[in-house]
Formats: structure tokens, sequence, C-alpha cells
């Protein structure tokens, strides 16, 4: 069992910057890779970002890459993602996503390829 709390979203202006952040709970969260996730009202949820179980490998979608930045500190169990240059577009429910399968660098875009989820966390991005 891994427990996910999101953290750090919030209201932003265009332009501008937060950190979102994902503490982990339970003994497997340094073995799987994890992801986040993001639901816009309306739209499917969508995948931003993942990083493997230690940290080496990144992978992001391409209407976030150059702009977001995934990282992970697993002596503090959690995860993070830093947002730069919002858009409006980015405007979203944010989720931490924790994978399937342990010790894997294989990293997943599916959120169906995700066993654990936190409860999310708003980002709103005013023009």
């Amino acid at each position: 069992q891994v427990q996910l709390v999101e953290s750090g979203g919030g209201l932003v202006q265009a332009g501008g910057s937060l950190r979102l952040s994902c503490a982990a709970s339970g003994r497997t969260f340094s073995s799987r890779a994890m992801g986040w996730f993001r639901q816009a009202p309306g739209k499917e949820r969508e995948f931003a970002a993942a990083i493997t179980w230690g940290g080496g490998g990144t992978y992001y979608a391409e209407s976030v890459k150059g702009r977001f930045t995934i990282s992970r500190d697993n002596a503090k169990n959690t995860v993070y993602l830093q947002m730069n240059k919002l858009s409006p577009a980015d405007t979203a429910v944010y989720y931490c996503a924790a994978q399937k399968f342990l010790a894997t660098v294989q990293l997943q875009t599916r959120a169906g390829e995700y066993e654990y989820w936190g409860q999310g966390t708003q980002v709103t991005v005013s023009s």
C-alpha cells in the first residue's frame, strides 16, 4: 500500500510558477516509478510527467516539456513537480500516482498503469 497526499496548488498569474509536492507513505514508495497527471474541467485525465524509482530517468508530455520538472527525494518520501511559465491552459486538478510494478525503469503514460493515486490539488492560472 502507498498513500499519496498532494500539496502546493493554488492560484497564480500566467507566466508564474508553482511547485507541487506529493508526500508518500508506504514501504514500496522508493521502489516505484511515479507520475503526475492532470484533469481540467470537462476533460479526461492526462499524463504530465513521470520519474523512475531512482530518479535517474524522466519523461514529459509534449505540452509541458521544457516548462515542468519532475523530481523526487526518496529519503523524504516525496515527489515534486516544478511548474514554470504557467498558462491558463495548465489550469487543472493535479494528481500524483505510483506505478503498479516495482523497480521498473519503464515509464508509463497511461493512467491504468498506475496503482495508487492522491486526492489531487487544484492549480488555477489566471490570464
